[in-house]
């Protein structure tokens, strides 16, 4: 997956030729980011005047009448607002509102400059920047509710989860309470519990999990599988995510492991809506187990948002033997 140059022009032809592939997809998601919005959902964006800084999001209200809870999806690194659809249609007809918020620098752009740019904007100050565009997402959420604009009226400020992927799914972990060898912290108190798809051990071994994330304490669910490895660098396991689970404190954690995922099954993405080429190449047998999954992830996310964030007693009850559980998978809580 790494260029012997460090550069995509040194490449051999048939990389070339996904790179071509990769970033013709990459404009053809930019293209689509102006677009209007599928029937039924709403696109725009708000700026952080502060920061300087533009945010495109994608609503998803419930068809049924509100107050809803509300769950942020962050994309993962290269990705966009219309990232998480599976998970977000799935909670939204759970009676979930989900809002998609994107961050720039850390989106569809930064898959111009290949797998060096993903790399670039993998970095420390983009994580920050994410927690900090969270922050200012429940901040305009919260003064629009207290203004009585719609629908963030019908929103419950008291039920609001945050989930994400990849780098989306780090950015969660920031919010929930991750701890750094660098001083400060990046928490927000105001999620009640919180879903990590493909989530990060912490780096450089600086850190054991039980010092990163030792101090969340609100309700934590990881999801990762088998094949789940770092597009990134290299390695095709999921090992290292898992490990997120052990060094959360018990009581409130849970963990659900997939036989035969790879970091693409936990995007969200519908079959074919992502370039199986570069860092998103598929890796056998993912592809042919994809639906069950994707069904399987919906089911389990939903009871873990209703249990969490609405203290839901039958979806708790239904939480500690979660039915469709293939030979190979299993789900942990601890």
């Amino acid at each position: 997956m790494k260029p012997a140059s460090g550069t995509f022009a040194a490449l051999r032809s048939p990389r070339r030729r996904s790179l071509l592939r990769l970033t013709a997809a990459c404009a053809a998601a930019s293209a689509g980011l102006g677009a209007a919005a599928p029937t039924g959902l709403r696109d725009d964006a708000w700026t952080d005047a502060e920061r300087r800084r533009r945010l495109p999001w994608r609503l998803r209200l419930p068809a049924t009448p509100g107050p809803w809870p509300l769950v942020l999806f962050s994309h993962g690194l290269g990705g966009s607002r219309q990232g998480g659809e599976v998970w977000g249609e799935a909670w939204r007809a759970a009676g979930i509102a989900v809002l998609h918020p994107q961050h720039p620098s850390s989106d569809t752009d930064s898959l111009r400059g290949g797998l060096d740019g993903l790399r670039a904007a993998a970095s420390p100050q983009q994580l920050v920047a994410r927690a900090q565009d969270v922050r200012f997402m429940l901040d305009e959420i919260e003064r629009r509710a207290r203004a009585d604009e719609a629908p963030w009226n019908e929103m419950r400020l008291d039920a609001i989860g945050l989930s994400g992927h990849s780098f989306g799914a780090h950015t969660t972990q920031a919010v929930a309470g991750q701890r750094y060898p660098a001083p400060g912290s990046l928490a927000d108190a105001r999620p009640r519990a919180f879903i990590a798809f493909s989530p990060s051990a912490p780096a450089g071994g600086r850190m054991t999990p039980a010092q990163a994330f030792g101090t969340v304490t609100r309700p934590f669910m990881a999801v990762t599988g088998s094949l789940d490895g770092d597009p990134l660098g290299g390695d095709n396991h999921g090992e290292r995510r898992a490990s997120v689970y052990d060094g959360l404190p018990p009581g409130q954690r849970a963990l659900l492991w997939l036989d035969g995922a790879d970091h693409m099954s936990f995007g969200g993405q519908r079959p074919g809506s992502v370039p199986d080429v570069g860092p998103f190449r598929r890796q056998p047998p993912a592809p042919e187990r994809e639906a069950a999954h994707h069904s399987l992830i919906a089911r389990v996310s939903t009871l873990w948002w209703r249990a969490g964030l609405l203290e839901d007693v039958e979806a708790r009850a239904a939480l500690a033997a979660p039915q469709a559980l293939a030979a190979g998978d299993r789900f942990l809580r601890g």
